[in-house]
């Protein structure tokens, strides 16, 4: 007999468990289908051991500069089995704390693959071999094989790494971010193909403990989604790190060695040059997670590889919603789980609002880390604004002094007729803490005035941000 939902959930990623947890708030009776691991890859393989990774290489950093706080620091080092033991061990934590969740919510967990056989059905069949990575542990009271009935289905599956023909990754040599995250040893060299956030964050990673680290991207800044101004400065850091970078280049293939890679990397001027290195990680990006689910089936549209939505979740299929990575770009796990809120609601027939994809902020925790939401500069006149621009460095901040950190930028970007925020853009300590002022700014439609009127409290990083309101209207004072 087939067990009857109000909902199933397929994928229990930050979308998914998210959806579940609204769904049973509202009265509903909610599955949530899984095959591999609870909390998904963000918190399995993704956001949350990455920084703890990130966490351990800063500490590490510190340490080796010890006396510019007046400090001694004698005889220090690293254990990189340590160190991603830790990562896993928190990793372990995330998987339990959502199982938890859903047992508090009293969200039935269905373990298994699933596949929509039609509108309002889900077949569940015991898991294969994994796509991105060996089962996660079964929870108890899982229920598992069988079909599955429900008046909405939402599809949270996710994505996994994109593999480029000819140098698709053999968790030897060539690397994902999955190999990246728990390296049996600590390579001496590394070639990174492609420099977004996963890219940088694990190129400043491994440099930090000592790893010979070449960056190559095919376009003509690195961090591509970022402001120009902010890439050039995290260029310049990095690069003063030691970290080597190749842009309007292209790895063309990858030659194994017996003692690793050599990554034959073609540049804009058409030459050639040979990198070698211990490992190389591909990250050239994520593709949706769509195979084997039914979805030609049943007629769900797609659209490269991503699933159509209407801005609040819904498929062309009656009953059909779909959430997160699966649905589309921006591939961050805080859009999935706001999608996963705005989805459930209109499911459940109250007043919501689509997601606003221009509001969704973009953080990368490398060192320096990264943060930005809203129109770059470069967009926004393209977009035709008359615009005004804010600088704020964070050499004139008082707080960034103190920390031993004034290498920093605040940049905000403002409509010249309305005092409209448009964008803001930031590169320096804590920044990725700080930009959830300026999302919340442009929430509530605010002005500059409205920020020149706000008091931040003293000394604080955040001060910097309003410097930088002042200074697009010529008002700055610590500068």
């Amino acid at each position: 007999m087939a067990d009857q939902y109000d909902l199933l959930v397929i994928g229990a990623g930050p979308g998914g468990y998210i959806a579940a947890i609204r769904g049973a708030q509202l009265g509903m009776k909610v599955g949530i289908i899984e095959r591999e691991h609870m909390a998904g890859i963000c918190s399995n393989w993704g956001c949350i051991p990455t920084k703890a990774l990130l966490r351990s290489a800063e500490i590490y950093g510190h340490m080796t500069h010890a006396k510019d706080y007046g400090l001694t620091a004698e005889k220090f080092g690293f254990d990189l089995d340590g160190i991603v033991a830790r990562s896993r061990a928190i990793a372990a934590q995330m998987n339990n704390g959502v199982q938890f969740l859903m047992k508090k919510n009293k969200v039935d967990i269905i373990w298994g693959e699933a596949t929509i056989t039609k509108a309002g059905e889900v077949k569940v069949s015991p898991t294969k071999k994994a796509i991105v990575q060996p089962q996660g542990p079964v929870p108890k009271n899982a229920l598992g094989e069988g079909t599955y009935k429900a008046k909405n289905i939402i599809i949270a599956t996710g994505a996994r790494p994109r593999q480029l023909p000819g140098i698709e990754a053999d968790g030897d040599k060539i690397w994902t971010y999955f190999e990246a995250l728990k390296p049996a040893a600590m390579p001496k060299s590394l070639v990174v193909m492609g420099s977004g956030a996963i890219g940088i964050e694990f190129a400043s990673f491994y440099r930090s403990l000592g790893a010979e680290v070449t960056v190559i991207e095919l376009l003509s800044q690195i961090m591509p989604v970022e402001d120009a101004e902010i890439s050039g400065l995290v260029r310049k850091r990095l690069e003063k790190r030691g970290i080597k970078i190749i842009t309007e280049a292209k790895v063309a293939k990858v030659e194994k060695t017996a003692t690793g890679v050599i990554a034959h990397v073609e540049t804009k001027d058409g030459k050639t040059q040979q990198i070698a290195g211990d490992k190389l990680i591909s990250a050239v990006g994520v593709q949706c997670n769509t195979e084997g689910l039914g979805l030609e089936t049943v007629g769900v549209q797609l659209d490269r590889g991503a699933i159509v939505t209407d801005g609040y979740g819904k498929t062309n299929i009656e009953g059909i919603w779909a959430i997160g990575d699966v649905a589309g770009p921006p591939m961050l796990a805080h859009k999935a789980e706001h999608e996963a809120v705005i989805t459930v609601e209109k499911i459940a027939g109250l007043p919501v609002h689509g997601l606003d994809k221009s509001k969704i902020p973009g953080c990368t925790y490398c060192e320096p880390q990264v943060a930005s939401v809203g129109l770059t500069e470069a967009k926004a006149k393209e977009a035709g604004r008359e615009i005004r621009v804010g600088r704020f460095p964070f050499v004139g901040n008082g707080k960034a002094i103190a920390l031993g950190e004034p290498d920093g930028l605040v940049k905000t970007i403002f409509d010249a007729k309305t005092g409209e925020l448009l964008g803001a853009h930031m590169v320096g300590a804590e920044v990725t803490e700080l930009i959830q002022g300026f999302v919340v700014a442009m929430n509530l439609e605010t002005t500059e005035e409205d920020l020149m009127h706000t008091i931040f409290p003293h000394p604080t990083l955040s001060e910097s941000m309003k410097e930088s309101v002042l200074d697009a209207y010529g008002k700055a004072l610590n500068i």
